[in-house]
């Protein structure tokens, strides 16, 4: 019987599922936008997943979970934590990474890999929407644009704007207020996306600078983001084909690991694995956006 083997990533706002083959393969990988933390969202992820696999859950031989919402998946075998799922899922699908800068909905990582996707090293923003998906949501709903749009936007803008913080509380104020002097939008969107991209900078320096870099995550998507992240670091940044489902790849991946383990007769036992809790607790009251120094 073919083994195979399911990764689900629960984050703040989507669903990922991946499902791998006995080789490592992907039969299937999907996406789900959800409410915060979503069984809902979760099980659904799950059964296209499965579906478009044409597989049963009980054709699953083994799974793993990661993610805000791990715990609330139902049925895993074993939950590791998003850092330790990155880098496994980074190494596979982009071999050669050393850095890994994940950008979420409501945190920001950056994890410094080995030639093996072994962690060395970490930080995580978890305390403060800045330099997250959140805060672009925030930039959306003050220039009146879709998330989707935001990209676009942003490489129309040239002229650098300064706020007075980058707290998600009083940004938005602080930009429609910028809106209300008669600035540009685009100019507005170029401007944060910057300032993201200098917090993200940042977050690097924790762990130290290294390449190659890859960025996953939601805000991976953004080209503009994408973009300013690049010219803050001084190097290429690469963007894999699907930056959203990377944890839930590595999540698979350890699935395997674990059942070709246990198959060699290490016994594997349900339980979470976890680093220990590193945030970014600063936050800035004045910060330039625009420049990236």
């Amino acid at each position: 019987m073919t083994a195979h083997y399911l990764g689900v990533d629960l984050g703040s706002t989507t669903a990922k599922v991946v499902v791998l083959d006995e080789d490592g393969g992907i039969r299937a990988a999907e996406v789900v936008q959800m409410g915060a933390v979503s069984r809902t969202g979760c099980a659904r992820a799950v059964a296209a997943a499965l579906a478009g696999a044409g597989l049963a859950p009980e054709d699953i031989t083994a799974s793993v979970a990661t993610g805000y919402g791990r715990r609330l998946v139902p049925d895993v075998d074993r939950t590791f934590t998003e850092i330790t799922c990155h880098a496994r899922g980074a190494s596979v699908a982009c071999p050669g990474t050393r850095l890994v800068v994940d950008i979420g909905g409501q945190d920001s990582k950056a994890i410094a890999i080995d030639h093996d996707g072994i962690v060395e090293d970490f930080a995580m923003n978890d305390r403060c929407a800045s330099g997250t998906g959140r805060f672009f949501e925030v930039l959306a709903r003050a220039v009146e644009c879709e998330i989707d749009e935001l990209a676009d936007l942003a490489l129309a803008g040239h002229r650098e704007l300064e706020v007075s913080s980058m707290c998600a509380t009083f940004a938005e104020t602080e930009l429609i207020s910028m809106l209300a002097q008669g600035e540009r939008r685009e100019d507005i969107a170029a401007s944060v996306h910057r300032a993201v991209a200098t917090r993200t900078v940042g977050l690097v320096a924790q762990v130290g600078r290294r390449s190659p870099i890859l960025m996953t995550g939601g805000v991976a998507r953004n080209a503009a983001a994408v973009h300013a992240f690049a010219e803050g670091m001084g190097a290429d940044v690469r963007v894999p084909e699907s930056p959203q489902t990377i944890g839930a790849h590595g999540a698979a991946l350890l699935a395997r690991d674990g059942a070709a383990r246990a198959g060699r007769g290490a016994g594997e036992t349900a339980v979470d694995v976890r680093e220990p809790a590193r945030s970014c607790s600063s936050c800035e009251t004045t910060l330039t956006i625009g420049g990236l120094r």
